[in-house]
């Protein structure tokens, strides 16, 4: 779990994720930002008339991606929109674009994301280390980026 937890830090408070969703039978994917981490959750905020608010309440199965000197996280997980309201009132106190387009805390969506798989890419030593961690199992898989690995 410590390996985890350090990897975590990659998508901390404020950092751009590229954030997937689907629209039917279509990908989406957009850039999102993180707006609060709390061990392997993090709690994103948006505009209930977005699109993707609308693809969150059809399907809320999402990944994301986070990339930093070479290295990437990628997570997946389902979001829930069940936020308490100090969660939501401390996001939107800290985070100063929300302010300046909100008028108010209670004119956003929140909602978090609960990661239940993680897959790690170092592409900085030779051969690149990939890492599949299951976070409701508690299992690791571990090699080189580029043999074949089972995520299942």
């Amino acid at each position: 779990m410590e390996k985890v937890v350090a990897l975590l830090e990659i998508i901390d408070t404020g950092v751009d994720v590229a954030f997937a969703t689907s629209e039917g039978d279509r990908p989406k994917i957009r850039s999102f930002q993180t707006m609060r981490r709390q061990g392997s959750t993090l709690y994103f905020a948006t505009s209930p008339q977005k699109a993707v608010y609308r693809q969150l309440q059809e399907n809320p199965n999402v990944e994301i991606l986070a990339t930093a000197d070479r290295v990437s996280v990628r997570c997946s997980g389902a979001v829930d929109f069940h936020v308490d309201d100090e969660c939501k009132r401390w996001i939107y106190d800290h985070n100063p674009v929300l302010s300046r387009l909100y008028s108010s805390y209670d004119k956003l969506a929140y909602f978090s994301l609960s990661i239940d798989e993680m897959d790690y890419y170092d592409l900085r030593p030779t051969p690149p280390v990939f890492r599949h961690f299951n976070l409701i199992e508690g299992t690791e898989k571990s090699g080189f980026v580029g043999e074949r690995f089972s995520n299942k």
